[in-house]
This record gives C-alpha cells, sequence and structure tokens, in this order.
C-alpha cells in the first residue's frame, strides 16, 4: 500500500496559499494549513489547519512533524505584503522586511534543526518569491521591460519588498548548499483571481479595477486610475500558477524561474478589459502622484518552457471575465448584508 503523502501549506488563509491547498488535496495529500487567519472567502479544505505565527520559532517547531515524521512538501507563501498602496509608499518598509525575513529564517532553521534530530532530509521546501526583485533599471521601458531571470543582478530593486524577497531567495539557496534541504523557487507575476483581496488597500491592480468598475451604475462613469495608465504588467491567472507551481515541486529544477504572462498590457489596457466584461462606459480619471512602482514589467518565460515544458494559456480576458463576476457576487453579498443589519 502506497503511503499517503503530506503537504505543509504556510499562509494556508491567503489567496494563493488557499488554492494551493485545494489542489493538493484533489491530488490525494494529507494537508496540513497555517496561518494568522482562515481563509477569508471559503472554508479551508485542508485536513488541518494550525492559526499561528509563523514568526514564532516555537510555532515553527511544532507545525514540522506529521505522525512522527516530517512533511514530503513544504509550501511557503507566508509573507507581509499587498499591491501598490501597501508596498510602495514606504511606510511599511519595516514591518515587511522583518515579519518576511523572520517567517524564512525560521522555517528553514527549525527544518534543518529537525533534518538532524530525524537523521533524514527528505522534505522539499517551495518558496514564493517575486519578480518585484527585478532591477529596477531594466523596467524603466513600458515596452521594453527585462524580467529574464539571469537579469536579477546587479541587484537593484525599486521596494524594500523586492530586497526582502532577494535575499530570502539567497537564504533558500544558502540552505540547499551547506545543508542539502530540498527546494524549488519561483518568481510569481502578479497572480490574480477569484478569492483573493479585492478591497482594503493590500489588493493588487487587476482586483482593484475589478472593484471600481463594479461598483458603477449599469450606465457607466469614471474610476481613478493610478499614474498616467501608460505604466505596464502582465497578469496570471491563479489556476495558471498552481499549475506551474506544482510542476516546479515535481521536477528536479531549483529555480529561481519565471511563473507568469507575457501578455503584456498597460493599466490603461487593464481597464478598457474590465469595462469589456462589465459592458459599462468607464472613462478614467488618473490620479499621478499616486504609487506605481516600477514602469513595466512582464514575464519572460524563456526558461519555464524549457525546464517545466509550461506556459500560460488563458487569456487576460478570461481571467478578468471570471475575477470580475467574482468580485460583483462579493459586492452584492456585502450589500444584502448591510442592508439586513440597517434593518435590525
Amino acid at each position: 500500500m502506497t503511503q499517503q503523502k503530506t503537504a505543509l501549506v504556510l499562509g494556508a488563509g491567503g489567496f494563493i496559499g488557499s488554492h494551493m491547498v485545494k489542489r493538493l488535496i484533489q491530488e490525494g495529500y494529507w494537508v496540513r494549513g497555517v496561518d494568522l487567519k482562515y481563509p477569508e472567502f471559503s472554508e479551508t479544505m485542508a485536513h488541518e489547519f494550525v492559526a499561528g505565527d509563523l514568526r514564532d520559532q516555537t510555532l515553527v517547531e511544532s507545525i514540522l512533524t506529521v505522525n512522527n515524521t516530517s512533511f514530503d512538501q513544504i509550501y511557503q507563501f507566508a509573507a507581509d505584503m499587498g499591491g501598490a498602496g501597501y508596498i510602495f509608499t514606504d511606510e511599511h518598509s519595516a514591518d515587511i522586511m522583518h515579519n518576511s525575513a523572520s517567517i524564512n529564517l525560521n522555517v528553514l532553521d527549525r527544518q534543518k534543526k529537525l533534518n538532524d534530530s530525524l537523521g533524514v532530509n527528505k522534505t522539499k521546501i517551495f518558496y514564493s518569491s517575486s519578480a518585484c526583485m527585478y532591477p529596477e533599471r531594466n523596467q524603466l521601458d513600458p515596452n521594453n521591460p527585462d524580467c529574464r531571470e539571469e537579469s536579477a543582478y546587479p541587484a537593484a530593486p525599486d521596494s524594500e519588498y523586492g530586497w526582502e524577497k532577494l535575499f530570502s531567495e539567497r537564504v533558500y539557496f544558502a540552505y540547499n548548499r551547506n545543508y542539502g534541504i530540498p527546494i524549488c523557487v519561483a518568481r510569481y507575476h502578479n497572480i490574480f483571481g477569484p478569492e483573493g483581496t479585492w478591497d482594503g488597500g493590500k489588493e493588487k491592480a487587476p482586483a482593484a479595477i475589478c472593484r471600481k468598475v463594479a461598483l458603477l451604475p449599469e450606465v457607466g462613469g469614471g474610476i481613478e486610475v493610478w499614474g498616467d495608465g501608460l505604466q505596464t504588467r502582465s497578469f496570471l491567472f491563479i489556476d495558471e500558477c498552481i499549475e506551474a507551481t506544482r510542476r516546479l515541486m515535481d521536477s528536479d529544477f531549483m529555480g529561481p524561474v519565471n511563473i507568469g504572462s507575457e501578455e503584456m498590457v498597460t493599466i490603461n489596457e487593464l481597464v478598457k478589459t474590465a469595462a469589456s466584461v462589465s459592458g459599462k462606459v468607464v472613462t478614467k480619471l488618473h490620479k499621478l502622484d499616486a504609487p506605481l512602482g516600477v514602469r513595466g514589467r512582464n514575464s519572460n518565460n524563456d526558461l519555464v518552457r524549457e525546464k517545466l515544458g509550461w506556459d500560460y494559456s488563458q487569456t487576460l480576458e478570461e481571467g478578468i471575465r471570471k475575477t470580475y463576476e467574482w468580485i460583483s457576487t462579493q459586492i452584492t453579498t456585502r450589500k444584502l448584508a448591510e442592508r439586513e443589519l440597517t434593518n435590525v
């Protein structure tokens, strides 16, 4: 009888982590999820969910074993993060760097100690890095950004969030070299989709734009767009991100490797796409003093195609349609709940 595989998902209450839990369960894994909070928009599917702070070494030590042995796989998504309004204002830089680095150092240190005590070294750890670690100088031209994996050095990210991601990448690879811990690292490019944060200040551009359009009356109207809207990005739908990540974990390739879409659009074009799926006439009210991040960014998928045989297949419009419909439902549900409270 084949023993059931086990996986530990850190950040399982968040957007990507909660989707990964669902995928692993579907594949037959026994899954423990850990996060400060439970998933916001649906019940966790994890067999066991631990609500705890991964900055706490004692907590980390307590979650790394199952049935008196180590996990087969660990997925490390936990981080202090958010959209441009959170990352690029510099108001949260110290917390972002301290919180996220503490989590990664705790996970690696405690896993190394566990391996030593058990005399095994079987647990493979996935680390979710970010395209924010690429040098700002390579992303000044919105039409020709350079995000090839080998372009990362000399390092010069445009935010402390990017510097922390780059630092943590190096920590994972150092633990692999020095202690033989199996790892792999992916650099995510703007992952979006249903059940992601869509308001409150930590949402990313696709969710923010969809929310703004959904809140307009049926005839349409104007929405605030940060910057001149000519900055470029690519956006990858959540299901494709999960598929690529699973392929990476099941391969012998460590990375770092981009996981993203190469369908680069301007933010103005992103607004146009959201307007199209909504059927509304939308005008743009540009806020030129808003935080923006780099001028241009697009995934380069040459390496992931070569190493994993993976590439994105869904168009941005398809993903935005699914995301817009989900956010519209969330808005309707919230309005009904508020109405019921008012009538109490």
